[in-house]
């Protein structure tokens, strides 16, 4: 069956569905990667977004048991292979697709995958065209139409709150060592939480607009997670946080994390003409010079010039300079705008995890 991406612009591109026959609609941004789709696909971080993949072999490792399996979550009931427990993509592109799979640990194929979870998928598209398009004229909304399907409108993603639909509800305990971190769920990948779990640390796991401290909840520091979408409209969010900050006790965060750390501050957050997304991407230490390649994922960005005194860039992007990371001068809080928690991508930064724990 034929499927056409039709772009905000009139742009329309037709190629082959390997996914489910429904139609979709997101934000259009591209993701450099050569590896890790299952991983991507269930970061709750991608919600709203038609991933187009610039790697040309999609597919051809399968996908391994998911949460649905009875051999799919660990003994902490964390989902073992996947960073949620959803496929979080509106719709993929792709150049090439591998129906014939082959790993020792996949269950089924990826195009029998997202039809289960009833996201589109289109195959034989100039994903390199594609790419370059979105370079130059930023991202671009956008929608999958399957042939018989009925069209449906645009969607904007940045202009819903995102992060309230894929935080957890209601607070949830993991109870491992003595001490014990607030963390801030805004759409939490899961390694995150095992890198935690695997330092013996205690997790609370609260949602996004929980006002831990007024609940009156015990915690020796304060993690804030990844997640999609506009970090400006998350005001409640902002109030906890400046609160927290108060108590001056040790504040970490991740991705979306980091632009929240930035806005409590007083700083100001913007839209990257197209975000980062990949696998590969160089961050320099601002401390000591030192590289590191990084896991990313993110749309929007700290603008560099609204830091408030006290505050300093601490890791900035090699590729375009744009902020990485900010950190306290003198207080216990820091942050990166990228994923050292991979899965995917390199596992350079995940001392981040050890530095916080020794903080606490």
């Amino acid at each position: 069956m034929k499927a056409t991406l039709i772009l905000k612009d009139g742009t329309r591109l037709i190629g082959e569905s390997f996914g489910a026959d429904i139609a979709s609609a997101g934000e259009v941004v591209f993701n450099t990667g050569m590896m890790g789709y299952p991983e991507s696909f269930s970061d709750p971080s991608y919600t709203g977004q038609i991933m187009v993949l610039t790697y040309p072999l999609i597919g051809n490792y399968g996908v391994g048991a998911d949460w649905k399996d009875p051999d799919g979550k660990d003994k902490d009931g964390v989902e073992k292979r996947f960073e949620s427990g959803k496929v979080h993509i509106k719709g993929l592109i792709v150049s090439e697709y591998s129906e014939n799979y082959s790993h020792w640990d996949a269950k089924k194929s990826l195009g029998t995958w997202l039809k289960e979870n009833n996201i589109p998928a289109i195959a034989g598209i100039d994903t390199r065209a594609l790419t370059q398009k979105i370079r130059e004229t930023g991202t671009i909304l956008g929608k999958i139409i399957p042939e018989k399907v009925a069209d449906i409108p645009f969607y904007n993603p940045d202009l819903d709150n995102l992060v309230d639909q894929v935080s957890i509800k209601k607070p949830r305990t993991y109870e491992k060592g003595k001490k014990r971190i607030i963390c801030v769920d805004c759409g939490m990948k899961n390694n995150i939480l095992r890198n935690f779990l695997d330092r013996d640390v205690t997790v609370i796991r609260v949602p996004w607009n929980y006002d831990f401290i007024a609940a009156g909840e015990k915690f020796d520091g304060i993690f804030m997670s990844n997640g999609p979408g506009d970090p400006s409209m998350l005001t409640e969010l902002h109030a906890i946080i400046r609160k927290a900050m108060a108590l001056k006790k040790p504040i970490f965060g991740i991705c979306l994390g980091c632009q929240i750390m930035a806005l409590a501050a007083g700083a100001k957050t913007y839209k990257l003409k197209f975000g980062h997304r990949s696998q590969n991407q160089p961050c320099i230490d601002t401390e000591t010079e030192r590289c590191y390649i990084t896991s990313q994922n993110h749309g929007f960005a700290v603008d560099e010039k609204s830091l408030k005194t006290g505050w300093k860039v601490w890791l900035r992007n090699a590729n375009d300079q744009t902020v990485e990371g900010i950190k306290h001068k003198t207080l216990p809080f820091f942050s990166c705008q990228f994923h050292p928690e991979a899965t995917p991508g390199p596992t350079d930064t995940t001392k981040f995890f050890d530095e916080f724990v020794k903080m606490l």
